[in-house]
């Protein structure tokens, strides 16, 4: 699944010149070793196509003339707690709404949802809110601001300690492994894969407002 925006994980090897190495060095002078640098955040973002919700005052006509209201997400920001055992990431976002018929103050609630993944496929969880957004008499649009939160157990999104070795472990030039990259490695990339969780936040589409997003 794409994001539209996200934070990606870091996991990262520099090249330094260095008597010592800090985290996410390559280190040459003393042998080679990478030091790895891993968040237990999840990545946050928004997938395609669910960032925009359009609803038409009839349901059977797309055309613009029975467009009713139009909404974005924008300012996507997420913070993160991962002192606990229970990592805590939440994001907070804008919804900037158009309608077309302006007569009469007008409220109108459109669901997003905040979905956990892990590993890229596995949905760990999954709920639904509402963004409610008020019209005022005459006005065209309106804004609202939202929030999601999820958390993820720390044990899940750390590597075990035997990767965690196999991809710091220092090697010296020379020696076989070192030319291997360990990253390459499909029990590392695998164990990765596991830790790696994202949020996911987008409106709770419609399977024809899904598709009129696809094909506009």
């Amino acid at each position: 699944m794409m994001l539209r925006a996200r934070a990606f994980f870091a996991l990262s090897a520099v090249a330094a010149l260095a008597a010592c190495s800090n985290e996410g060095e390559l280190v040459i002078d003393q042998g080679v070793g990478i030091a790895s640098v891993l968040t237990l955040c999840p990545s946050v973002g928004i997938p395609d196509y669910t960032g925009d919700v359009t609803t038409f005052r009839n349901a059977a006509d797309t055309t613009t003339a029975s467009l009713d209201v139009s909404a974005a997400m924008t300012n996507l920001r997420a913070t993160c707690n991962d002192t606990a055992e229970q990592v805590y990431s939440e994001a907070t976002f804008t919804v900037n709404a158009r309608r077309n018929d302006t007569r009469g103050a007008r409220t109108v609630e459109l669901p997003y949802f905040v979905t956990v993944l892990r590993g890229g496929s596995a949905v760990v969880t999954k709920r639904i809110g509402t963004v409610t957004l008020a019209f005022a008499d005459g006005q065209e649009r309106a804004t609202a601001s939202a929030k999601a939160g999820s958390y993820i157990n720390r044990a899940d999104a750390a590597l075990p300690e035997d990767i965690r070795e196999k991809i710091t472990r220092r090697r010296r030039a020379g020696d076989t492994e070192a030319a291997l990259d360990p990253l390459a490695d499909p029990e590392v990339k695998a164990a990765i894969a596991r830790t790696r969780f994202e949020m996911l936040v987008g409106f709770q589409l419609t399977e024809a407002q899904l598709a009129y997003n696809v094909t506009r």
